[in-house]
């Protein structure tokens, strides 16, 4: 199996550490946004982008390309960081998210953004438009993956659980869904509000190949993509076991921050801080 090699790691790194300094810049043009969420995905984006899909920045809408649907659409920001970050669009229109007549919003917009695959927001809806898009791409004997991320707390919607079940029945074995557990959800522990566990165990029941992978790790994720592209005959899930407000002391493991408004205070602490990794 294909490892990835140190250059590519020093890569993925250093783009992610990127990917989340314009989060928080992105954030704080808006006044506020979604960081706990956003940063918690920002290795499994640097990834699929860097590295994993086939898609041409100069031509989004190709047809033979790899279809990304953020079904926690409230990361936008995240997906906004990626698009850019490998040249979508330039990074200094990033400069005006969630400003009035940007393409940049809260959540993203499929018709605006370009290499946006899907407008979501609404949680539960894009597992069942990313088992709409495999399920095409069998039709038209395409080759393309679809990579699903979902939150763990939107993994309490019934669509999710419908979609599930409806992507196993076709054995859309070109969809490839992450799920991001970091166990907090906007209104506190998924465990507390309504539980999920034992998670892999509901997947399996629904047909689907699961694996359990580091969300932050770049080579368990790598590894778990590729073992997913071999499946044969069902989808696959990777539980990308992460941090919520990762790479920011102060957002980390806490739903204070899954939307936020930071003072002048906070702000500098966290540009601080990537400042001090970046070294």
């Amino acid at each position: 199996m294909s490892s990835l090699t140190n250059e590519e790691l020093e890569m993925l790194r250093r783009k992610a550490r990127d990917i989340r300094k314009d989060i928080l810049e992105m954030y704080a043009v808006a006044g506020g946004g979604h960081f706990g969420g956003s940063f918690s995905i920002v290795e499994i984006l640097t990834l699929l982008y860097g590295k994993v899909m086939r898609y041409d920045p100069q031509n989004p809408k190709w047809s033979e390309r790899d279809r990304l649907i953020l079904s926690k659409g409230h990361a936008n920001g995240a997906l906004c960081g990626a698009l850019a970050e490998f040249g979508f669009f330039p990074k200094d229109l990033l400069n005006t998210f969630n400003q009035l007549d940007s393409p940049f919003g809260m959540h993203p917009d499929m018709h605006k953004i370009p290499g946006c695959d899907m407008s979501t927001g609404s949680l539960g809806h894009g597992s069942a438009v990313a088992a709409g898009i495999a399920l095409a791409g069998k039709a038209d004997r395409l080759d393309y993956f679809v990579y699903l991320i979902l939150g763990d707390g939107e993994c309490q919607e019934g669509t999710v659980w419908e979609s599930a079940s409806v992507s196993a029945h076709y054995h859309l074995n070109n969809l490839i869904a992450f799920v991001d557990r970091n166990r907090i959800s906007q209104e506190g522990m998924t465990e507390d509000v309504n539980r999920l566990e034992p998670f892999a165990d509901r997947w399996r029941s629904f047909g689907w190949n699961v694996l359990k992978v580091d969300g932050h790790d770049f080579e368990q994720i790598y590894a778990g993509i590729l073992a997913a592209q071999q499946s044969k005959d069902f989808p696959t899930v990777l539980i990308a076991h992460t941090i919520k407000g990762r790479g920011v002391s102060f957002m980390e493991n806490t739903y204070k921050y899954h939307y936020a408004d930071l003072t002048s205070e906070e702000l500098e602490i966290a540009r601080s801080e990537f400042d001090v990794e970046g070294e």
